[in-house]
């Protein structure tokens, strides 16, 4: 049987590090466009994504197109060596589209039908939007398919960033559609939604409706249901898309840009199969204490979502971005950092927003390769070194990341957690998973992020740092991974509900009981700023548990506070691994003490030696090193001076 036809899995003839960024030629006059190019040239710029936010100079008028334009600038770039990233600029539609179809506006969860005048202002399940978008992505596809400049198809632009839930009538009839073939009766929905509690029990599938705002805290299970169902319908837009363009241009990889950081309302492990290549935005939390960190998690999901495969980074920032509380620029030899981060954890291509800083609307004061105060400014000197320090990484291209550990990640637990009424506001489930990876990065352990029902066998740990949704299977694969050798520890207020947020029978933590050996009888959430200190000194915050050790050792218990004297971490032997209980929140460093046991047992040592300033991943046969302290640090023989970065090859 014949093999179907495979895109490439990387931007289409390009033979190095991609770089570049955002470019809007648009916005500016024509005249402007030839010095763009060169001055691309002169920073080593190779791919540039073109055409994102340009959907009303593309079709003025519904049905009236105006290519010329584009034509221009995408053979300018062409015959300059330039190579484009060509959108379908669909998250922005025209003003024609709601004043001609009010109904494809966006609606709030109060009811409140949303303006126009920025991105993103539309519903996703509006068919008038599905039509027109489909259409320019056609026009697109004809006209550019096979266009020797385009590399690479970038469709829409930040999927559910802005709209990722519409409560209108539209979406109501899409998420009762969606429901049926989930569940497919109403008995089966009634039963999975415990629709008794309240009563809620529906007798027609008219009476279902998108949780809007009221009372009290809508049904746990239909809010579940509602936000797989956002999830699913963005994922359904960007399928029509690609669709398209995959009919039209085979030969051109197709991708989206995801936002890893920001973006809670996607569910990125059912998306990351439907992209040729994994491309993911993202933007430093200045105002942190180690953005670095954050910064190398992002980058490590990102790696985990594309199955370890090289990926492309398609936006970041040189400095300052406009849309935080504090927009904090970057200081000397940042932006090279952060850039050669991503690199170091699997990203082969560093792109930006924006090329040239826009002079208006929205994004004015946001950070360019191309500052308002053009060529003389430091900005756009780090960004010439930087494209020329890239140029000269050829080398790393195609190499893979070699992960010592992973996390447990999953969209469906994040959401279910932070639904309204859980015992405590305190329970976060970006916090917890950043605690544990931040000690693992202290560490000096690269992390991989895994699905709970993905295979572990690779990894001597696996980290559950907020599971609180596990479902059957889940459980299941965690307890055949300890049960074949693997080391995992969890953490607490997890294996507490299945699919449908109802709680598993028996004692807390339910999915997880056996496996990890110990029961809880009651949850013990802290006061505000309560403390609580364990046997080894150790002070925690935010949780307790009465908490049982029935089939498990005691390894740590509570020195006061209400669960004094009782059990606080735990460790039981199961088949030929161990499974660890943590019940509280340690501090920092409470937190890696309590790590080191379980990481010497997993057989993971780390570089002791080595400050925590200082990241070290390996892609082998190279070994990244990132100095983000204030003195030199030595890595493999090598000196790495206090805010660089070095390429060392392995012996």
């Amino acid at each position: 049987m014949d093999q179907p036809h495979q895109p490439p899995r990387f931007p289409r003839g390009l033979d190095a590090i991609a770089y570049g960024g955002d470019y809007a030629p648009e916005q500016w006059p024509e005249d402007v466009w030839a010095d763009d190019v060169r001055l691309m040239r002169a920073a080593g710029v190779n791919l540039v994504s073109v055409g994102i936010f340009s959907w009303a100079m593309l079709e003025p008028v519904e049905g009236q197109y105006t290519f010329e334009w584009l034509d221009r600038n995408l053979e300018l770039l062409h015959r300059n060596g330039i190579r484009v990233d060509l959108a379908t600029p669909t998250a922005a539609p025209p003003p024609w589209l709601s004043h001609r179809y009010p109904e494809t506006r966006l609606v709030d969860r109060h009811g409140h039908v949303l303006g126009q005048g920025a991105r993103q202002s539309f519903c996703p399940s509006a068919p008038q939007y599905a039509r027109a978008a489909a259409g320019i992505t056609e026009q697109l596809g004809r006209r550019y398919g096979d266009h020797p400049a385009v590399a690479l198809w970038h469709v829409h632009n930040e999927y559910a960033g802005l709209n990722a839930h519409c409560y209108c009538q539209t979406c109501a009839e899409a998420f009762r559609a969606w429901l049926r073939a989930r569940h497919g009766d109403l008995a089966t929905l009634n039963a999975a939604w415990g629709t008794t509690f309240w009563s809620q029990r529906y007798g027609d599938w008219a009476e279902i409706e998108p949780p809007h705002a009221a009372p009290a805290p809508v049904n746990p299970a239909q809010q579940l249901d509602f936000l797989r169902f956002c999830s699913d319908n963005h994922l359904e837009n960007y399928r029509r898309e690609r669709d398209i363009l995959r009919g039209l241009s085979p030969d051109v990889p197709i991708t989206t840009n995801f936002m890893i950081a920001n973006c809670k309302a996607v569910d990125y492990w059912k998306w990351a199969g439907e992209v040729d290549v994994v491309a993911n935005d993202h933007y430093l939390q200045a105002e942190r204490d180690d953005p670095h960190v954050e910064l190398a998690m992002c980058a490590d999901l990102t790696r985990s979502l594309a199955g370890g495969a090289p990926w492309l980074l398609m936006e970041h920032s040189t400095s300052a971005v406009n849309w935080q509380p504090r927009n904090i620029a970057k200081r000397r030899g940042e932006l090279a950092r952060n850039s050669l981060a991503h690199v170091a954890r699997g990203a082969d291509g560093v792109m930006f927003f924006q090329w040239r800083a826009s002079r208006y609307g929205a994004e004015k004061f946001h950070s360019a390769m191309l500052p308002h105060g053009g060529t003389g400014t430091r900005i756009w000197r780090e960004v010439a070194e930087l494209g020329q320090r890239l140029a000269g990484l050829d080398r790393l291209r195609g190499t893979r990341v070699k992960a010592d550990a992973a996390i447990v990640w999953d969209w469906e637990s994040w959401w279910a957690l932070e639904l309204e009424w859980r015992p405590s506001v305190d329970l976060t489930y970006r916090e917890r998973v950043e605690a544990y990876y931040t000690a693992l990065w202290k560490a000096h352990l690269t992390v991989d992020f895994v699905h709970p029902e993905a295979d572990l066998s690779r990894y001597p740990l696996v980290v559950a740092p907020s599971l609180y949704l596990t479902t059957a299977a889940g459980a299941k694969n965690l307890d055949a991974y300890v049960t074949g050798g693997g080391t995992l520890l969890v953490s607490y207020f997890s294996g507490v509900v299945d699919a449908n947020d109802t709680v598993h029978p028996g004692a807390h933590p339910g999915a997880l009981r056996d496996l990890l050996g110990v029961t809880v009888e009651e949850y013990l959430p802290l006061r505000r700023d309560q403390r609580v200190t364990l046997s080894d000194g150790t002070v925690a915050d935010v949780w307790a548990e009465d908490l049982a050790a029935d089939a498990a050792e005691v390894v740590l218990t509570y020195a006061d506070g209400p669960a004094a004297g009782q059990p606080a971490t735990t460790r039981k032997a199961h088949g030929r691994g161990t499974a660890w209980y943590v019940s509280t929140r340690p501090d920092p460093a409470g937190l890696r003490r309590l790590l080191a046991p379980v990481l010497a047992e997993a057989g993971l040592a780390g570089s002791p030696d080595l400050p925590d300033t200082v990241e070290v991943v390996r892609r082998p046969p190279y070994t990244i090193a990132i100095n983000h302290g204030d003195r030199a640090a030595e890595v493999g023989g090598v000196t790495v001076e206090a805010g660089t970065v070095e390429v060392i090859e392995e012996a």
